[in-house]
């Protein structure tokens, strides 16, 4: 009988346990875990974090889905590339200083981490809209959120596009299937290149595009699509451009989702039917595919040929056969040429048109739409404008240039704009509407007539086309130097030579809002050159250094690999003109955030200690690890360029020397280089080695460190320079001072400790005594012990001559700033 008790007893515990009601939190802290069993939950009670198996998968991953709603619908995962298995327990918790973390509790392994740090107590919570916010209690400031890493669904509040200062994006990629939320293969992003546009993308292939935007909505959407329960918005400034939109009544429940099969879908939710019903569904018509009829052709549902010329009296197809055979790739071309040359070219208005591709456009917010026109006229590879504000007082302009693609005709009040297109001067009478109609007659005079037309009109576009080429392509080639150091070293360093004309298009003819930078040796601009953003430094024609250095970047950067120094894509030698073609930097160069007191906050610790780490693994390649051993001669902030994820890149290698065989050091009657970094000896004697290079990696240490310039620092107790500074506040074991007083105080400080006695070993005056650079890179990665550094050449300018000023500019690209002095010229202190 007792025994029976017994196992009914043991029966209810075993019951209860399994069915024990979930613990609902509402805050996760130090304190505070989420377990696998547990649930946080927003104030309102909307949304819930928690542990989640998708579909019939063994895997559980943490995200955040509707509370209320019985049917599951996951908008968010944080380890989609890392699912805890069956056998594992997951556990989110905050650990100092203010990391929130997933870990598997059964051996601890951290699966997913918000890489955070605080000053104070840091809790986690998840708000009504759907974000989970790690705040900082103490600063009263969120330091981390989920809004800022989407995964397939876009909720009202989310943000689309990129911070142009720091260079986050935010986007949508669809889950791999429904059963596994890893990133799939489809993205759903807004193009930023030109005038912001949102595209929807398989890997690198554009399969469907939204019309940019109008100030209104998307150009050539649906109005039947603006639902009057939402609010849409484009921020388009300097520092962002940003898609949102928000819900006008929160009891509405909606989201945009991207599915793994590459739709873009808004879906409402009906209580009364509990279901989702769709409200939109973008990329699944006939007409939906990216630039299916190619340049100047447009897509029309209602026709049995799917695609026409943007206007048949005006435009015909390329290839007429293929044509024919519904190959519309090849899209229309004009039947008329255009004659910019002789300033005849005009334009036509066109109506009730899905504005054309973005992608290589230009815009100015404040000019009027006269003015826009007299912009696009004086450029001949401008093809199109048009007004981009249709609200308040209609200014606004919107340039596009080369052939204009994704064009498509809508029906009138269904989300179509004007447009202004380039045409020959014959072909300028007024059309407002494109024209469709197959004319046929039976006139064989007229016949007749259109024939011989055709042939002369063929005649004239191919003599056009002939003198054109002839333009471009026939150029003598000036400096034969150049050309024949080209043809040596093309087999061994794979160097792309590109027509001047190309590269001219991909900048929008070297516009001045694609100027990224100037130095001494010319301009840099920004282009998109088959599809990927690239930097141009156009040489300047008048300068021998430019053209000395034009043959040094040629024959030193072209061989170098390494993922630290800036990789030069091509270059163009036509007539006078010299153009360098290296990878764009979209976070430009170091000294552009470092001294400026307001971005150089985006440079947190941890980012600039991975900085001066990059920057010694990409000087130990030059030194030691390269086929050369090349001396940079000139490195400082500006040469070293930024990407996306902040990694530094070494750049500008015009003055740059390489030795070979045993060589480490030579002599020059030319000093050229920037003060405040150059090397004494350097500086007084014009010797230079490797070790010049590691004197001015020790200053650019210190200027990472401190966030001041070396060159012009001077302490307000003594005459120190950055350098001097450094060594007293080190002398005297205050060398924390010396970190740069906009930055939190870091978690590591032995790093910082560390790079700052690295920096001083590096700027000691003999050259005997500084470290090489494989001894840096142990050094800063902790691995042995740093001897004591001696004491360091000081070098201020007040007693350089006048006219001794190497340039320090703030060019973003490799665009050396050197000038040249003899030996005799130079003065230090």
């Amino acid at each position: 009988m007792e025994s029976s008790i017994a196992i009914l007893v043991l029966l209810l515990v075993s019951l209860h346990i399994h069915n024990i009601h979930t613990a609902e939190i509402d805050i996760i802290s130090a304190l505070q875990f989420l377990k696998e069993q547990d649930t946080l939950v927003s104030p309102g009670g909307t949304f819930e974090l928690g542990f989640f198996r998708p579909g019939v998968s063994e895997n559980k991953y943490l995200g955040i889905w509707y509370k209320k709603i019985p049917v599951k619908t996951v908008v968010w995962v944080a380890n989609r590339n890392a699912p805890l298995t069956v056998a594992s327990l997951g556990v989110l918790k905050i650990v100092r200083p203010g990391n929130l973390v997933l870990v598997n509790g059964t051996d601890g392994i951290t699966i997913w981490s918000s890489n955070t740090t605080s000053s104070g107590n840091a809790v986690a919570k998840l708000d009504d809209m759907g974000n989970l916010v790690v705040i900082d209690e103490d600063q009263k400031h969120i330091i981390w959120q989920s809004f800022d890493y989407p995964t397939d669904t876009l909720l009202s509040g989310m943000k689309l596009g990129r911070d142009l200062l720091t260079g986050r994006e935010w986007h949508l990629s669809s889950w791999k299937s429904s059963e596994d939320p890893a990133p799939g293969e489809f993205t759903f992003s807004v193009d930023t290149n030109g005038y912001p546009q949102n595209i929807l993308k398989l890997g690198d292939t554009i399969k469907f595009r939204s019309g940019p935007w109008t100030g209104v909505w998307f150009s050539g959407a649906s109005t039947s699509n603006q639902h009057p329960i939402f609010t849409y918005n484009m921020v388009i400034n300097e520092t962002m451009l940003v898609y949102t939109y928000n819900l006008v009544n929160n009891s509405v429940v909606s989201r945009l989702t991207l599915n793994s099969s590459g739709e873009l879908q808004r879906s409402v939710w009906v209580e009364d039917s509990k279901i989702w019903l769709l409200t939109l569904r973008l990329g699944n018509t006939v007409c939906d595919p990216y630039n299916i009829c190619g340049a100047y052709g447009t897509c029309t549902i209602v026709n049995q040929q799917r695609c026409s010329c943007l206007n048949e009296t005006k435009f015909v197809p390329r290839n007429q056969e293929s044509w024919e055979k519904a190959d519309w790739s090849g899209g229309c071309v004009r039947r008329t040429p255009l004659d910019c040359k002789n300033g005849t070219d005009g334009f036509i208005k066109y109506s009730n048109v899905k504005w054309p591709d973005t992608h290589s456009s230009r815009f100015n917010k404040s000019m009027s739409l006269k003015e826009c026109e007299a912009v696009c006229l004086k450029n001949c590879t401008c093809m199109a404008y048009a007004n981009i504000n249709l609200t308040g007082d209609g200014r606004g302009c919107l340039l596009w240039f080369n052939d204009l693609n994704d064009v498509r005709v809508v029906t009138e009040g269904n989300g179509g704009q004007d447009i202004f297109i380039r045409m020959a001067s014959s072909e300028l009478e007024a059309v407002t509407q494109p024209v469709f109609k197959n004319r046929r007659t039976n006139n064989k005079f007229i016949l007749l007539a259109v024939i011989v037309g055709l042939f002369f009109i063929g005649l004239s576009s191919t003599l056009f086309w002939y003198a054109s080429r002839k333009r471009h392509y026939a150029q003598p080639i000036v400096d034969r130097e150049l050309f024949q150091i080209y043809e040596s070293q093309k087999e061994h360093m794979e160097l792309p030579l590109f027509s001047f004309s190309i590269v001219s298009q991909s900048t929008a003819s070297f516009s001045l809002s694609n100027k990224l930078g100037e130095g001494g040796f010319g301009i840099v601009y920004k282009g998109v050159l088959e599809g990927k953003e690239i930097a141009v430094k156009r040489l300047s024609m008048t300068s021998k250094q430019g053209l000395d250095e034009f043959k040094n970047e040629v024959i030193c950067i072209s061989k170098l690999q390494h993922r630290n120094l800036v990789k030069l894509l091509g270059c163009s030698i036509e007539g006078d003109e010299k153009l360098l073609i290296y990878e764009y930097m979209p976070n430009k160069s170091l000294d552009m955030l470092l001294f400026d007191k307001t971005q150089s906050k985006v440079l947190d610790w941890t980012k600039r200690f991975h900085i001066i780490e990059g920057i010694a693994r990409g000087l130990l390649y030059l030194h030691q690890d390269s086929r050369l051993r090349i001396i940079h001669r000139d490195l400082k902030a500006s040469n070293i360029l930024l990407d996306l994820d902040m990694n530094p890149k070494i750049s500008d290698f015009g003055i740059a020397r390489s030795f070979g065989g045993n060589e480490t050091q030579a002599n020059t009657e030319r000093v050229v280089g920037t003060y405040g970094y150059m090397s004494p000896e350097y500086a007084l004697d014009g010797l230079f080695s490797t070790k010049s290079d590691v004197f001015s990696y020790g200053v650019l240490v210190l200027e990472i460190v401190s966030g001041n310039r070396n060159r012009g620092f001077v302490h307000t107790k003594h005459d120190n320079n950055l350098i001097g500074h450094a060594w007293r506040m080190h002398d005297e074991g205050r060398s924390m001072e010396l970190t740069d007083s906009t930055l939190d105080e870091p978690s590591d400080p032995s790093k910082v400790l560390r790079s700052i006695e690295v920096g001083l070993l590096c700027v000691q005056e003999s050259p005997e005594d500084r470290p090489d650079m494989s001894s840096v890179v142990r050094m800063l990665s902790g691995e042995g012990a740093l001897q004591k550094p001696k004491k360091p050449a000081f070098f201020t300018e007040r007693n350089l001559p006048a006219g001794s000023d190497y340039s320090s500019s703030a060019t973003n690209y490799p665009t050396s700033s050197t000038s040249g002095l003899t030996v005799t010229h130079v003065g230090a202190r």
